[in-house]
Parts: structure tokens; sequence; C-alpha cells
């Protein structure tokens, strides 16, 4: 009698578990305790990478670099990191939206899609102008959409989804995963609301709105399934059956969302890394070590803490920025 294939969401498991070797990446260590893990710098290797290989380099905040051969896809890229007084403590809503060119333009160099999980200025800021810049297409909310004609991007690059696509781009795949943005102390979020039309041109950063949330399931054909999210909230429901091998999660700034992390690591089936995001201060330049609020340090720490305690097989990466890990 043959044997029994898994499928569906155990076939994701099976297929993850069953992988052979163990994900190679270093660290930065920025929480205490972070056990070393083995480094594969990316660019070691002459010529292209071998099939399935892939290199991530993050951009702080939520943003991403992910580099195929001689192709780019980018997560949420902001490079620009201006000061909106958040950091000091005399946040300015009114601050107006600024590209810093010089930046985006020599590490946005190419990009052929940009994977935007909400339109938030720390993550939609450059998208604009990187996707006018390369041609890149666009995939985000109705939101995102209409936010970039507002922008005079071509409606052709603006690809609006809203979760359950699984798009094929002949050699990766994204899986859009309906999402939520995370909350505040006072358990309501900056600048809610969504675009069901094209605005005028925004100028401030209180122009754009979470327009709804998304998150990223990328994988390279014959490499690991990769989980990008951009805030700390999730509807778990909507990632069972991920079972991604890399999990990019966002650090939560409060407590409001419960078991934040416990429900993460099982919906998402115990990845074998994960990598936290959003914890460092994106208001400084993009240069390493990062800057950490004394506050969100703490923060960190302790999700690294918690992601040990409810998954403890899975390795913690602390990234550093513009460092290529492969997994």
């Amino acid at each position: 009698m043959p044997e029994k294939r898994p499928s569906g969401y155990a076939r994701r498991r099976f297929l993850r578990d069953t992988a052979v070797g163990a994900a190679a990446v270093s660290t930065a260590g920025l929480a205490a305790g972070a056990p070393a893990l083995a480094a594969t710098p990316a660019g070691r290797s002459a010529g292209r990478p071998r099939p399935g290989a892939v290199s991530f380099r993050w951009w702080g905040t939520a943003g991403w670099r992910i580099d195929i051969g001689d192709r780019t896809v980018l997560v949420d890229p902001y490079l620009s990191r201006y000061d909106t007084g958040l950091f000091r403590g005399a946040f300015n809503p009114d601050t107006p939206l600024a590209v810093a060119a010089d930046v985006v333009d020599r590490l946005a160099d190419r990009a052929e899609n940009i994977l935007v999980t909400h339109t938030h200025w720390d993550h939609f800021n450059d998208v604009p102008h990187i996707a006018t810049r390369t041609g890149a297409r666009v995939l985000g909310t109705l939101t995102a959409y209409h936010l970039g004609l507002a922008y005079g991007v071509p409606a052709g690059q603006l690809a609006p989804v809203k979760g359950g696509e699984v798009l094929d781009f002949d050699g990766y795949t994204v899986e859009v995963v309906g999402s939520l943005h995370s909350r505040n102390a006072a358990w309501s979020m900056a600048f809610p609301g969504v675009r069901v039309s094209p605005p005028p041109r925004p100028e401030t950063i209180s122009d754009l709105p979470e327009g709804d949330t998304l998150a990223y399931q990328f994988r390279v054909d014959g490499g690991p399934s990769v989980f990008f999210m951009g805030a700390s909230d999730l509807d778990e429901r909507r990632l069972t059956g991920l079972a991604p091998d890399v999990a990019m999660i966002a650090s939560a700034a409060t407590t409001a969302t419960a078991d934040y992390v416990p429900r993460l690591m099982a919906a998402l089936d115990h990845p074998k890394v994960v990598v936290p995001v959003h914890w460092d201060n994106f208001e400084t330049p993009l240069t390493n070590p990062p800057t950490v609020a004394e506050n969100d340090r703490a923060r960190l720490d302790a999700l690294v803490a918690e992601v040990r305690r409810v998954s403890p097989r899975s390795r913690v990466l602390v990234p550093e920025y513009h460092t290529a890990y492969r997994f």
C-alpha cells in the first residue's frame, strides 16, 4: 500500500520539519543571552546564489530587502527615517512627508515587487518614490492603491490585495495574509482609517492612515518560507496552516493585545527561526549598532524571553541593519 502523503496544513509542516539541515543565520546579539547561530554571509560564494538561496537584509522598522540573484523584492522599505518627535516625547502629526532621495536611491537601487503591510508613514513613506524610480509593482491594500495613485504611480504598477491571494512570480511565491494593526496604550492607534478613492497628494504624516493591515509569506522555489508582519497584532485563524520556517515578528509597544507571543507562536506552528523587528528608533540614521530606546530595549528583551518560553525549539535572531542573512 503506498505511503499516505500529508496534505494542506500537515503537508506544510511536514515539509518544513523534514527539511535537510538547520537554518544558518548570524545574529547581532542585542538581546542578552541570545545563543550564537552559525553565520553564512551572503556574498561569500562566487556567482549567483544556489537554486533556492535568497538573502534578507533588514532595513529597520519592518523593512526588508530580499535578493534572489539579480531580482529584488522589498517589504515596507522606510529609509528616510526623519524626525517626527515620536522618540523625543514631542510627536508632531503635522510633520511634513519627505524622502531622503540620496539614501533611498542608493539602497533601493532596484525592485520588481514592493510588499506593503500597511500605509503608516514608517512603512509607506518611501514606497511611491521607489516605485516611480524603479518601476516596481506595489502590493498592498486598497488604501495603498489609492495613495499610490495620489502620488502619481501608474495604476498598472499597483496591485490591490486583501488576504488569501497566493501569487506566483516565476521563481518565488507571495501569499497575502489578512492581519491586524497593533494597539497603543489607549487600545487605539495613530491615524486609523482607509482611503476608498484617490485623495489629494499626501503632505503630512497624518495623511497616511493605517489603511488596514496585511502580512505576507514569501517563498523562493526550493527555499525557506518566510513570514513578514509589520504590526504587533494578529488574527490567528488566518495564520493557521502557514507554518513558516522563519518569522519576522513585530515587537509590541504595549500589552493591549492579549497573549500576543503565545498566540502568534502557536498560530505559526513554532517557526524554526524567529526574527524580532520594529524595535529600533526609526528616526535615527540606518547605521549599526541600531539605536534602541531604553523602553524599547526592555520590550525587545521581554519578547525574546517570551519566545524562548513558549517556543523553546525556535532560535531567535536579533538582526543588524544591512547584514545579509540566509536561512
